[in-house]
């Protein structure tokens, strides 16, 4: 059986209890494909990022189960939670988070650093080629532009060769050419270096990079779309409310 590389099976997240509880993901049900790359979309307070939190098993469900492979996250202990999340899953969040001490290439390879292993010189060498920041390794985040530090954020998150990358907004600071760059060096993860990406985003023409869209309307998955482009995803966007 071809396992997805994350799902969900009746997911339910509530904040807050009584009167002021906060139904933020409503029994949801979905799966992401290995090799892909995906979009979640949805109106603000859709729970696009409750959702990508639980699922990297940054936060615990209500209720429900989430899965990366065949793991069930909701019967680990914090350790081996912890564990799962170093070995299996990458993270980029709209905040680069760089070490400011560090220059760019001692950024990427800083979580193998922290665990104890030895990074794979053949592998940082491909992430490395592919973010075009061959010439600027050497120069600390201060030195960089916002797109240039969110391609090493990036490249990060590839370095210990995780089997999902979950990407929370990471173009939410950058212009447009910097979005393009980065999303086309996302694209290239899943389809050159077979990882698997999903990503939050409230921009069409960020979706339009992916190969799927789940689209999110309060707490629930209410649509999904293949082959996303920025125009059928505007259309889309329009019918579940602004962001």
């Amino acid at each position: 059986m071809d396992t997805a590389a994350a799902r969900a099976e009746k997911a339910v997240k509530i904040f807050g209890t009584g009167d002021a509880a906060v139904r933020a993901l409503d029994g949801i049900d979905v799966e992401f494909a290995r090799e892909a790359f995906t979009a979640v979309m949805g109106p603000s307070g859709s729970g696009k990022s409750t959702l990508l939190h639980c699922m990297a098993g940054l936060d615990s469900l209500t209720s429900g189960r989430v899965f990366i492979g065949d793991v069930d996250l909701t019967t680990l202990g914090e350790k081996k939670l912890t564990l799962l999340r170093r070995e299996k899953v990458g993270f980029i969040f709209q905040a680069y988070n760089l070490v400011p001490t560090l220059t760019a290439a001692e950024n990427v390879t800083l979580p193998l650093d922290i665990a104890g292993q030895k990074p794979d010189p053949e592998w940082i060498d491909k992430i490395l080629d592919s973010t075009g920041l061959r010439d600027r390794l050497k120069h600390r985040p201060s030195e960089l532009s916002g797109g240039q530090q969110q391609r090493v954020a990036a490249a990060r998150a590839l370095a210990s060769r995780p089997e999902i990358i979950f990407a929370d907004e990471p173009t939410g600071n950058l212009d447009s050419r910097a979005s393009a760059e980065l999303l086309e060096f996302m694209r290239r993860s899943v389809h050159e270096f077979g990882r698997t990406v999903v990503m939050v985003t409230h921009d069409a023409v960020a979706a339009g990079y992916a190969d799927h869209a789940v689209f999110l309307g309060d707490g629930c998955v209410v649509d999904e779309m293949v082959g996303p482009t920025a125009d059928k995803v505007l259309d889309r966007m329009k019918s579940l409310g602004s962001d």
